[in-house]
């Protein structure tokens, strides 16, 4: 099973783990680091590598960071790049992150990340087009041919 680290600002991950606990259930190998206030951007990679040695089976690990280009990616970055069959997905949301949960058995990293790019961009909605789409459509004919 791919193992997975998640990582963001002050409770980012913190509030992920939460939420995911929620959906779906207790999750092995999966750890969730916060960048909080008190701690610089080496104290942080040093949590992420342990994190990542921890949840790693030998199946790869994937970290999802909250900001591409914050210090949770950027340090997370530094870690794929050294270090083999490591991926990172910065932008990271709920739904990408509970189904890293769903998706992660039987696949490459690479192919997971593919997975959660796709999830993770159909679920930004513009919820007024939507609303808007399904007002416009026409009411269903109710009526029975043979007058039921």
């Amino acid at each position: 099973m791919i193992g997975i680290v998640v990582s963001g600002h002050i409770n980012f991950a913190s509030g992920m783990q939460s939420a995911v606990k929620a959906i779906a259930g207790e999750q092995e190998q999966m750890m969730f680091i916060d960048f909080v206030e008190s701690m610089s951007t080496d104290e942080l990679e040093v949590q992420l590598r342990q994190a990542a040695k921890e949840v790693d089976s030998g199946e790869g690990v994937l970290f999802l960071a909250d900001i591409p280009g914050g210090s949770p990616s950027n340090r997370a970055l530094s870690i794929m790049m050294d270090t083999d069959n490591v991926e990172l997905i910065g932008g990271a949301n709920l739904p990408m992150i509970a189904n890293a949960a769903f998706e992660r058995e039987d696949v490459s990293v690479k192919e997971l990340v593919d997975i959660l790019l796709e999830i993770g961009g159909s679920c930004i909605q513009d919820m007024r087009k939507q609303l808007e789409a399904v007002m416009a459509e026409p009411e269903p004919d109710l009526e029975c041919e043979d007058g039921l």
